[in-house]
C-alpha cells in the first residue's frame, strides 16, 4: 500500500515513521515550505501511484485539498481538526468523485476508546439527577483551535445521552450555569500535552474520567491504521466505523 503525506510538520514526520514500521511505502510527501517534502502541491505528478493520502494540514486548506485529492480518485484521511462547519461540503465532495474518506476530531485509538467509556458513564448518570458534569481541556500555545475537535466531540456524547443537558456551552460564563448548560472549558499554555478531563460531581463526592496525551504516536498510528482501512473503500466515515469493526 502507498501512501501520502499532506502537510510535513511534526505530525506528518510522526506518520511517516509509524508508516515505515507497519510496512508501508511513502510515495509522496507534499509540503509548500519543508525542504524534505518531495513536492510542494497536489498534482496527478505529485501522486502518482499512491492509494491513500493522510491530511495533518490546517483548516483553511481542507476544501482544497480534499477537492484536489478526490479529483485524483484518491483515498484520504482527514486528520486536520476545526474545519466541521463545512462537514456536509467534505462529504458532497467525496461522494461526488466516489472516493474513500474518513475523519476524526481525534485519530488517538486510545481517545476513541475514551470516548466509549464516556458515553458508557453518561448513560449511567442520566439515571442520577444529582450529578452534574463538566469538561475541561488542556493543551500547549500553538493549539490553532479552542476548544478542541476531541473536547467538542466529547460534549456531543455527553448531550446526546445525558437528557437534562441541551446546550454546550464554550465562553466564560458571566452568570450561573443553568442546569441544562454543558461547560466546557478550556486552557492553553506551554507545552503542555492534550489533556481531556470529564467530570461528573455530586455534594457527595466527584468522579472524573482522564485521557492524557503523552506525545504525538498514539494519533499517528491511528492515522496509519485508518489509511490501512479506508484502502480500497469508498464513502464518507468516521472513525466510529473502523472503532467497530476493531473492537467489536
Amino acid at each position: 500500500m502507498n501512501i501520502a503525506i499532506i502537510g510535513y510538520g511534526k505530525m506528518g514526520h510522526e506518520i511517516e515513521r509509524i508508516a515505515r514500521e507497519r510496512g508501508l511505502s511513502i510515495k509522496a510527501i507534499i509540503d509548500p515550505k519543508s525542504e524534505g517534502a518531495t513536492a510542494k502541491e497536489i498534482s496527478e505528478r505529485s501522486l502518482k501511484g499512491v492509494d491513500v493520502a493522510i491530511d495533518f494540514t490546517h483548516p483553511s486548506m481542507v476544501i482544497g485539498n480534499v477537492q484536489s485529492l478526490a479529483r485524483l480518485k484518491k483515498n484520504i484521511v482527514l486528520g486536520t481538526t476545526g474545519w466541521y462547519d463545512k462537514t456536509d461540503e467534505v462529504r458532497r465532495i467525496a461522494e461526488k468523485n466516489k472516493v474513500g474518506l474518513i475523519w476524526a476530531s481525534n485519530f488517538s485509538i486510545g481517545v476513541n476508546v475514551f470516548f466509549r467509556i464516556i458515553e458508557s458513564a453518561s448513560m449511567m448518570i442520566n439515571n442520577i439527577p444529582e450529578y452534574d458534569i463538566f469538561c475541561h481541556e488542556f493543551h500547549h500555545n500553538q493549539k490553532a483551535d479552542s476548544p478542541s475537535g476531541t473536547a467538542r466531540s466529547i460534549a456531543n456524547i455527553i448531550l446526546k445521552n445525558v437528557e437534562r443537558k441541551k446546550e454546550m456551552i464554550t465562553e466564560t460564563s458571566r452568570e450561573k450555569i443553568r442546569p441544562e448548560h454543558l461547560h466546557v472549558t478550556s486552557t492553553r499554555a506551554g507545552s503542555i500535552p492534550g489533556t481531556h478531563i470529564v467530570g461528573f460531581d455530586s455534594a457527595a463526592d466527584t468522579i472524573e474520567l482522564k485521557h492524557i496525551a503523552r506525545d504525538r504516536s498514539g494519533f499517528a498510528l491511528g492515522a496509519v491504521m485508518a489509511a490501512e482501512w479506508i484502502n480500497g473503500k469508498k464513502g464518507f466515515f468516521s472513525i466510529d466505523s473502523m472503532m467497530k469493526d476493531l473492537i467489536r
